[in-house]
């Protein structure tokens, strides 16, 4: 029988267990750098579901911003203002292929 202490040195926090696809490991990283650890598995459905250029956009917003006191809500709104650009100009070609 090993000792607890032991057991604990050995073992590598590092290693990935659980996580077996890209989207779920780019979710944890994102909720660890936002500082929200609490909310890991809206950052890996948002990572599964949403472009993920919009999530790169809003991340570099967040990172680039200087005394925020909530990362992770100035995140979201970066994140909601930009799918409604993206919706807008999806908007306008399909008007624009209309009127052709």
């Amino acid at each position: 029988m090993q000792a607890l202490g032991s057991i604990l040195k050995t073992y590598d926090i590092s290693r990935k267990k659980y996580i077996s696809q890209e989207f779920q490991d780019y979710g944890l990283r994102l909720a660890k750098e936002l500082g929200d650890d609490k909310r890991k598995s809206l950052y890996i459905r948002l990572a599964k579901t949403q472009p993920r250029n919009v999530l790169e956009e809003a991340r570099i917003f967040v990172k680039d911003a200087s005394n925020v006191n909530s990362k992770s809500r100035l995140f979201m709104w970066k994140m909601k203002q930009l799918n409604e650009e993206r919706k807008l100009k999806q908007e306008e070609k399909e008007k624009d292929k209309q009127s052709k």
